[in-house]
């Protein structure tokens, strides 16, 4: 996870203008994004894929990350899903597209699996519709739960 960290600093730090960072802050990437938005003193918006979101997908472990962010946002984005689905992630992914004019992706470069809602998917979307997308992959990253 730190190189990833260091790779956001490197693509949003000369970052001139507003800069607002708009993140569904999953464990991971996600939240490593939004992290570096406000290191960086930047406007924060958080989706939230669905209402049971934080009772039901959010790990112990990640809680604390998740509850800072949201009260650190700017404004926080609920979609209208009551559970944490397919529906809901892509939901979630199309408001981000909405509200984006460019993507950061913490991407490693595989093709999208199929489940839908995943960060390929969003970069597919995302190219498809003209947006300029910046992928964050430094060399020795790794997903988590994978071998380097």
């Amino acid at each position: 996870m730190a190189l990833v960290r260091v790779a956001l600093r490197e693509v949003l730090g000369p970052w001139r203008g507003d800069l607002t960072g708009v993140s569904c802050i999953a464990a991971g990437a996600d939240s490593l994004f939004a992290q570096e938005v406000c290191a960086l003193g930047r406007r924060l918006v958080v989706v939230i894929p669905s209402h049971d979101y934080r009772e039901k997908k959010v790990k112990p472990d990640h809680a604390p990350v998740f509850d800072l962010l949201v009260r650190e946002a700017a404004e926080v984005v609920v979609m209208p899903h009551e559970t944490a689905d397919r529906a809901a992630y892509e939901s979630a992914n199309a408001e981000l597209l909405k509200r984006a004019d460019r993507l950061v992706a913490v991407w490693n470069g595989a093709p999208p699996s199929g489940k839908g809602g995943g960060t390929a998917d969003v970069v597919v979307q995302a190219r498809e519709a003209g947006f300029p997308v910046d992928v964050v992959w430094p060399t020795g990253a790794t997903r988590r739960g994978s071998r380097p």
